[in-house]
């Protein structure tokens, strides 16, 4: 149902309106929401306006009559409305530093991603100088992880087509460490594993396209042939000699199981060196949300479920806790419901509050280039449901424009 033109003189309590004013001209958080006391009935008598549009459909309550009393307004209301004002002008000063924040946190991920480029590049040409750029490039972001107690995890930019092997490595890379920081691991080991993170699936390189990008299901050849890049990547890597030995034992073991379901020799965990299941872990869900098939892709969400449901006897539940730990039951990159019926996409989370991340919300008022950012801590509702980003109206999808490949990187801000 559509809305409909009603006098500010008319409303009450239980009423879900949409201001007639950009959102930057009046006080309230949102274009649009649902009146909860005559405190706001009141502050938006004071916007200047002679009417709102009510959306019955969304509304607890029905208008007043036509023949209402009309009061004028008090001090009080006037000194409610500036404090609102002068709180508005503060979140939006807030939202500006946290944009600039973003910003600089997606320049450090892209540059880390070119650097990653640009070691792959040179591994089968010049592999001692790739391995040794790669170890400049893990041990920056290593002293980042150390220096700081608490993290933010961002969800990044869509990737660029062609590179999902740059993406998926730096990835796999990033959240292991995070990971293997929580496990209170040293910085050798959290080195070692970020090293394996980045060039565990190097020895791509050498399975056919036809193999790696094929939409069908895999023949008994193809899947076999496809199964021995572990061998190649320790292969590629061998040639440049410097590699931590735990990084080649990571990447020979990063498709194994502590089940034994794993490949290329269905080890079991007390064969499996922790970190390697670690990765591992890593690995799996990384590639559950960008299969090589995309339409079997699942979201964050779906597929950090099914892990915690799924798949607790192929890695360590110290790990699988972990995971949920930094990436929040709704994982950045998660479409959202809210408990007021606002549809939102998850864009940071941090581990220390988990329950409150920071949601980008869907408002047909607001230029998405000034979308409103929440922090779920900062407002009186929660998240109802995650929701399949195809369940969305176009609009919807287009506004939140929700990735297709989900990149995250920490927030290296010094607090």
């Amino acid at each position: 149902m559509k809305g409909i033109k009603l006098s500010v003189h008319r409303l009450q309590k239980g009423l879900y309106i949409r201001l007639p004013l950009s959102w930057r001209n009046h006080p309230f958080l949102f274009n649009s929401f649902k009146i909860k006391d005559e405190g706001q009935i009141a502050l938006i008598k004071q916007l200047g306006i002679s009417h709102v549009i009510v959306m019955p459909d969304k509304s607890d309550a029905a208008p007043l009559g036509t023949d209402v009393d009309i009061v004028p307004v008090s001090a009080d209301d006037k000194t409610a409305l500036q404090a609102l004002k002068e709180e508005k002008e503060q979140r939006i000063e807030a939202l500006q530093d946290y944009r600039r924040d973003m910003q600089r946190c997606e320049k450090a991920f892209e540059q880390s991603v070119a650097q990653v480029r640009a070691v792959m590049s040179k591994v089968t040409s010049r592999p001692l100088n790739a391995i040794t750029e790669a170890k400049e490039l893990v041990d920056g972001m290593v002293e980042t992880l150390l220096a700081q107690d608490e993290m933010v995890l961002h969800l990044m930019n869509e990737t660029k087509e062609g590179e999902n092997l740059y993406y998926h490595s730096l990835n796999v890379s990033v959240l292991s460490m995070l990971l293997a920081k929580s496990k209170g691991l040293d910085k050798e080991e959290m080195t070692a594993i970020g090293m394996a993170g980045l060039f565990h699936d190097i020895g791509k390189m050498k399975v056919p396209s036809q193999i790696l990008n094929k939409k069908t299901p895999l023949n008994t050849a193809e899947e076999n042939f496809l199964k021995l890049h572990p061998q190649y990547s320790v292969q590629l890597l061998a040639q440049g000699e410097n590699l931590p030995e735990l990084s080649n034992t990571i990447i020979a073991q990063h498709h194994e199981y502590a089940d034994g379901s794993g490949y290329p020799k269905g080890l079991t965990k007390d064969n499996l060196k922790p970190s390697s299941l670690l990765v591992a872990l890593v690995n799996e869900y990384d590639t559950l949300c960008h299969p090589h098939d995309i339409s079997k892709a699942r979201t964050p969400y779906s597929a950090l479920s099914y892990i915690f449901k799924s798949c607790k006897a192929k890695f360590a539940a110290e790990d699988i806790e972990l995971m949920v730990k930094h990436l929040g039951v709704f994982p950045p990159g998660t479409i959202v419901q809210l408990s007021n019926k606002q549809v939102g996409l998850v864009i940071s989370v941090n581990q220390t509050k988990l329950l409150y991340p920071n949601i980008l919300l869907y408002d047909p008022g607001i230029p998405r280039t000034e979308a409103t950012i929440i922090n779920l801590e900062e407002v009186d509702f929660s998240i109802a449901k995650a929701l399949p980003p195809r369940r969305l109206k176009p609009e919807v999808y287009e506004y939140l424009n929700p990735r297709t490949r989900i990149s995250y990187y920490f927030d290296n801000k010094q607090k």
